[in-house]
């Protein structure tokens, strides 16, 4: 059974039909409160603190990350922080109260973590699902460990492993 890669529908509806009529709730909302001119001016700075505070720790990350390669450590958190904040950096420059709210939150330091993790858990997901193939059979040695677990099941053959002929195949 294969597992489709496909983007859920309900998500595609919540990103792009959902996620505007939010916004413009919450913009209309905020201007009644405030006023038409203070919610735009609200909305213009939002996105300059956004833009240096992006900038900030983008550069940190880009920092942590040159460290952590020059140290031959393997810079799997320095990877995601560099995603969560090319992520949080594109939902601020998104107008709005609610995607700049969540952009905040990827990119702050302090709640950055728990967006690592929740990255993490989600990253590790499909690997191990995408992965399972592989630890099952390893292609180019021509065995598979006691018995041939592929994606089909075992082989058509009946053969569990063993020793692999090389060859060239001859055309006419």
């Amino acid at each position: 059974m294969t597992r489709s890669r496909r983007i859920p529908v309900w998500l595609l509806v919540a990103a792009f039909v959902l996620v505007p009529l939010i916004e413009i709730y919450a913009i209309i909302s905020v201007g009644r409160v405030i006023g038409a001119w203070p919610t735009i001016a609200l909305l213009v700075v939002d996105s300059i603190v956004g833009a240096w505070l992006v900038r900030r720790e983008g550069s940190r990350a880009w920092t942590a990350l040159n460290t952590a390669l020059q140290s031959g450590r393997m810079p799997s958190k320095e990877l995601a922080d560099g995603a969560l904040i090319l992520i949080g950096g594109t939902l601020m420059l998104t107008p709005g109260f609610v995607t700049d709210i969540v952009g905040i939150l990827l990119v702050l330091p302090l709640t950055r973590p728990v967006a690592r993790a929740l990255l993490t858990r989600a990253v590790s997901r499909r690997l191990i699902v995408a992965g399972s193939f592989a630890t099952a059979y390893r292609p180019g040695d021509g065995r598979s460990g006691p018995t041939y677990r592929g994606p089909n099941g075992p082989r058509p053959d009946g053969d569990t492993g063993g020793s692999v002929v090389r060859g060239e195949v001859v055309g006419d």
